[in-house]
This record gives C-alpha cells, structure tokens and sequence, in this order.
C-alpha cells in the first residue's frame, strides 16, 4: 500500500479492528471509521485525531445506502477493513429468528452492501478488501449454528467477490482468526459460563500483523486465506 492510502474500517471501536485503526493511524494513514451512531462515531474521532467517520447501523443494512447520502463519502478508498461482528450462542431448537436475523445481518449482509457501495473507489484505486472471518467460518459447532452460518456465508461472499472483481485489480482477503483476547470473548465466555483469562487467547495486535501483512504484500500477490490460530 502506498503511504498515505485511505482505509475504511468497520469494527474500530475494539479487539482487532482497534488494533488496526492505531497500527494505520500512526504510520499516517487516512482513516475512515464506520460507528453505528453519531454518539459512538464522536469517540472514535477523539480517539483517532484526523479520522473520518462514517455512521450506519449494521444491524439495519437495507437503511445502509439511506444513511451514507445524508453524508460526506470519501472519494477515495483503498482499503475495506470488515472487521466488526456479532456472536450470540445457542442450541438451534432454541435460537429465534431475531436472533438468527442480527446475525445474519451484522456479519453477512452489512459486509456484502458495504461493499457494494464502496466497489466504485475500490476499482479506481485497484484496492483490497479484508473480510474478517472466524474460525467458525470453517466449522461449525454445536451452539454455534447462527453465527457459524454468518461466517461461512462470509466466506463464500469473499470467494465470490475475488472472483467477481480479480480483473478489476481488487484484491479479496479472508482472515480466519482463533478465539482472540477482545470485548468479544468476554461474551463468548459468559454465555458458555466459562471463566475468561486473556492470557490464553490470540492478542489482537497479532491478527493486526497479519492485516497490515495482506494490505502490504506488493501487487504481484495476493493473500486469498489467512488461518491464525492462538500459540499459546
């Protein structure tokens, strides 16, 4: 990537898209953070001096394409950072539907229109794409149904988008990282009714190596996969 290039990032607020925000910030990249309201999108641009937002609630992606033309988009993109994501566990005889929608849409369908909306910018600047999956995006489960199919339908969304965009100069990465110490797992170990030792789980800073890693590799390659896995 060269110096300076612009990411949108989406998930910035913790964990692993945290970890990247301030990895791209301080070597002075131009930073465009997604926030799901005006209030979260205020602490990001405290937190991240010089950073654009951009507020949209994944939860209600068909609102996505409302919500960004009462705003000012960049005119450049040259990264798609889908970093954020939702986990809520449970047995398929007691999931909902609600709870199988959030899922769907937060991890699949806000994905598949962000990118929509920004493949225009993408091409212009033969940018990249990184899809942050899941291990569970490769297996599935028990108690893992909703948000295994979120992950591997993400997964198929990317192989289709490498495919769909390669002539175009779009490069198309999916991160598959194990359990990583983040405000995430803290849930994941509540509702398992398990005790949380960070110590234990993948720091996000080293997912953000292998994201930095992909976004800088020079244009005769491309990441397609990245597995990474706790080396604890």
């Amino acid at each position: 990537m060269a110096v300076m290039a612009t990411h949108l990032i989406t998930g910035a607020g913790s964990g692993i898209g945290a970890a990247v925000a301030r990895r791209l910030h301080a070597r002075g990249d131009d930073l465009v953070l997604h926030a799901r309201d005006a209030g979260r999108a205020k602490e990001l641009a405290a937190e991240f001096p010089g950073a654009r937002t951009l507020v949209g609630d994944l939860a209600d992606p068909d609102r996505l394409s409302w919500a960004f033309s009462h705003q000012s988009l960049p005119d450049r993109v040259d990264s798609l950072l889908h970093v954020a994501g939702v986990v809520d566990l449970g047995r398929v005889g007691d999931l909902t539907p609600k709870s199988w929608r959030h899922q769907l849409n937060v991890n699949l369908v806000a994905p598949a229109e962000l990118t929509r909306h920004f493949l225009p910018q993408l091409r212009a600047s033969r940018g990249h794409v990184v899809f942050v999956n899941s291990g569970a995006g490769l297996a599935a489960h028990a108690d893992w149904s909703a948000y295994a199919a979120s992950k591997h339908g993400l997964k198929a969304l990317a192989d289709s988008l490498r495919h769909e965009e390669h002539a175009n100069g779009v490069r198309v990465t999916s991160v598959y990282p194990g359990r990583t110490a983040s405000p995430m797992q803290v849930k994941v170990h509540q509702q398992e009714g398990k005790d949380y030792d960070p110590g234990k789980w993948i720091d996000p800073e080293s997912v953000a190596t292998t994201i930095l890693m992909s976004l800088d590799l020079p244009r005769d390659a491309e990441v397609n996969d990245l597995t990474v896995r706790p080396g604890n």
